[in-house]
């Protein structure tokens, strides 16, 4: 007899493994930063933001691959602890203008280094020689779920 939890994995196979796995791994994440009071999701929203021209809206959450209310609500999170300051355009008042704060800046040198150690564990992780293959699979993946029908399109950058 198989074990309900093989036949789980085997029926809903690769979706239930690739969501699994990210779980477990942005938790190992999570863990790690938890000393600096972010998230892997909220250290990684803020280092997309952390560039000269920030991108819109738009291009993070498709980036993100999340819904425009998923994004301004966890951009409300970050805003109300000073770590990002939101401007509405003064000529599109759909438009906004997302900056990091010095406050975050500082955060990110901080959190850097405990993200990269859990990366480089987790990375370890994966069998020689498949690191790359994984990393070009997976990045390219959105975009060709994109072509066959998706509705929303994905950045790979």
């Amino acid at each position: 007899m198989i074990d309900p939890i093989e036949r789980a994995l085997l029926i809903c196979d690769p979706c239930l493994c690739v969501q699994r796995a990210a779980r477990m791994i942005a938790r190992r994440f999570d863990e790690e930063l938890r000393r600096t009071g972010l998230t892997n999701g909220q250290f990684i929203l803020l280092m997309l933001l952390n560039c000269p021209k920030a991108p819109g809206m738009q291009d993070l959450s498709s980036l993100l691959a999340v819904d425009r209310t998923t994004l301004s609500a966890a951009l409300k999170l970050l805003e109300h602890r000073s770590l990002v300051k939101i401007n509405v355009d003064r000529i599109d008042q759909r438009v906004k203008h997302i900056m990091l704060t010095a406050r975050a800046r500082k955060l990110l040198k901080e959190a850097m280094p405990l993200w990269n150690r859990t990366r480089v564990k987790v990375e370890a992780l994966v069998p020689e020689g498949d690191l790359d293959t994984l990393r070009r699979v997976l990045r390219d993946l959105p975009l060709k779920l994109c072509s066959s029908g998706s509705r929303r399109p994905t950045s790979t950058r």
